[in-house]
């Protein structure tokens, strides 16, 4: 007979009555120990450790013996978990499909002693879905509840949580004003109603000194302290709110809090801005159009825009710091460098993140606070599959609605996607609780190869990989049809030179890219090459000849 082994998990949610000789997680133990002895005809045996955890929350999976007994379970050391009743594992829809799910790859049943709950058999499994089912359509309805009080709270002019505007502070279900902030808000208005362009209106603001509000975020992530970007003074302006009003799902409603801003400064800003509007580029028919622009910034939080340069028949993109176009660096508020980086390598790098998100759907839905069930999760995970390939195909419009925003750091990319836009793209209801948006961090090292700025993986690979990079293919094909005209015997380099108007050292250094090493060559027109291989490294004048050099020069 096959022996089954078995473990005991026990916790209780309070500390009290912990320090009695017997206590409610004796008691749990005692009951499950007894349904594992009934079942030694089975097989099952009791294993010797103990998975207790006292005085902690059924609301989290972070503890301790909670952690031993996944950690066993991955290893491959219990066949079945025993528990008193489910809810001693979690009490989270979320954490428990999470639990059956890594018990599911390891193997490994779970089995409630009061409740009947075995998964050991089929209809344990069928119990347990239909489990799954009810506490789901429980969580929906409750939702809807929630979204519908929220709407009726917002209709009577409530404010409803969230972070506040600058200028107030949250007051209960209203909002009590800050005067230091208030008059930020008041200044940009006046400036712009004198100005009627935004962009003025921040370089005016950055010339004086005004920033953005400093905010430490629960997650411990400081923001503000840098210029207003254009986007926020835009949102600033377009915010209703500043009028004692509030907003849901496209009506204004009159709000309790007190108004920073007069009607008749509102009305005149509000048609200055519908006069200026001067709509958004879809960039359908561009060659090459930028994913990422209005959407990126740099570490000092400078706006970084598209531009491009063209170099015979190859056109360049790139996303340059804005201070770069605007005075340089001594215009920055922060000693931090301006970037002008190749627009093929942060694309690159925040289609990755993107596909890396929407292979792990589970992932998404904790940090929406999205609460799931079987049925809906086979749902969600087929059409996060499909936004996937929409993202590794380079949609437009998939870019430009689910990112929010892309922060480019030294060591690091931050990617906020719009949580309501994802939301919709998997056809979930966003839950009230859910942030506006939620970040995806990828460590990545900025480092500089010749002249250009490369964005490294931990592996020591450019995230650009995959695709070929223009300039190195360009060089080869060039190195190739002068080594067949030299080849012909009609000219020489010199003349190679004359007629290309380089000098004689140009078509030297490319002449010789014939004799790299066939893997060389082979990664470059596939776009896998090590980031070490760059248009400045193959230019090298002690480039050596031998191709397994070549290699380990470059890392192969």
């Amino acid at each position: 007979m096959k022996k089954v082994r078995c473990a005991i998990y026990t916790r209780k949610s309070s500390e009290e009555g912990l320090e009695q000789d017997f206590n409610s997680l004796h008691a749990q133990r005692e009951a499950c120990a007894a349904y594992i002895l009934s079942q030694a005809s089975e097989g099952w045996s009791l294993l010797p450790g103990e998975y207790d955890d006292g005085g902690l929350s059924g609301g989290t999976l972070e503890r301790p013996a909670l952690q031993r007994l996944l950690a066993d379970i991955e290893a491959g050391r219990i066949d079945i978990v025993v528990v008193y009743k489910v809810d001693r594992l979690t009490r989270s829809l979320l954490d428990f499909s999470k639990l059956v799910e890594t018990m599911d790859k390891a193997g490994t049943s779970f089995v409630s002693v009061t409740q009947s709950f075995n998964t050991t058999n089929s209809m344990g499994r069928l119990t347990l879905n239909m489990l799954l089912s009810f506490a789901q359509f429980e969580r929906e309805v409750t939702a809807e509840r929630i979204r519908d009080k929220i709407a009726a709270s917002k209709a009577r002019g409530m404010w409803m949580g969230g972070n506040p505007p600058l200028g107030y502070r949250p007051d209960g279900r209203s909002l009590a004003v800050v005067e230091e902030h208030a008059g930020i808000v008041r200044h940009v208005f006046e400036r712009y109603r004198a100005l009627c362009n935004v962009r003025l209106v921040a370089e005016e603001l950055a010339g004086d000194g005004i920033l953005t509000p400093r905010r430490e975020a629960t997650t411990g992530r400081i923001t503000g302290g840098r210029p207003f970007s254009r986007g926020q003074i835009y949102k600033l302006l377009a915010n209703p709110v500043y009028i004692g009003a509030i907003h849901h799902k496209g009506q204004v409603h009159a709000g309790r809090h007190e108004a920073i801003i007069d009607r008749e400064t509102w009305e005149a800003v509000q048609q200055a801005l519908a006069e200026n509007l001067q709509g958004q580029r879809t960039g359908e028919r561009a060659r090459a159009p930028s994913l990422l622009a209005g959407k990126l910034a740099d570490e000092a939080g400078d706006a970084m825009v598209a531009a491009h340069a063209v170099k015979g028949t190859v056109r360049y993109r790139y996303y340059v710091s804005r201070c770069l176009q605007h005075g340089g660096d001594a215009n920055r508020s922060e000693p931090t460098e301006a970037l002008r980086i190749p627009a093929r390598e942060i694309e690159a790098a925040v289609t990755t993140m993107l596909a890396k998100a929407f292979d792990d759907p589970l992932a998404l839905l904790e940090k929406l606070e999205v609460p799931f069930q079987g049925e809906s999760l086979q749902r969600i995970i087929a059409r996060a599959q499909t936004l996937g390939s929409k993202v590794q195909r380079r949609d437009r419009p998939t870019f430009r609605s689910l990112v929010a925003g892309v922060v480019i750091e030294r060591k690091q990319v931050c990617v906020d996607l719009a949580s309501a836009a994802l939301c919709t793209a998997l056809h979930i209801d966003r839950p009230p609780s859910s942030p506006d948006v939620i970040t995806l961090i990828e460590p990545m090292q900025l480092t500089r190869t010749g002249h250009a700025l490369k964005l490294v993986q931990q592996n020591g690979r450019a995230v650009s990989a995959g695709t070929p990079d223009a300039g190195l293919v360009e060089m080869l094909r060039k190195g190739r049809a002068w080594w067949m005209q030299l080849q012909d015997g009609h000219t020489d380099i010199a003349g190679i030179a004359r007629a290309e108007k380089v000098n004689d050292s140009w078509v030297s250094r490319l002449v010789r890219l014939n004799f790299l090493a066939p893997a060389i060559i082979e990664a470059i027109l596939a776009g896998t090459q090590p980031a070490s291989v760059s248009a400045a490294s193959l230019r090298c004048a002690d480039l050596p000849m031998a191709w397994d050099e070549q290699l380990a020069m470059f890392g192969f």
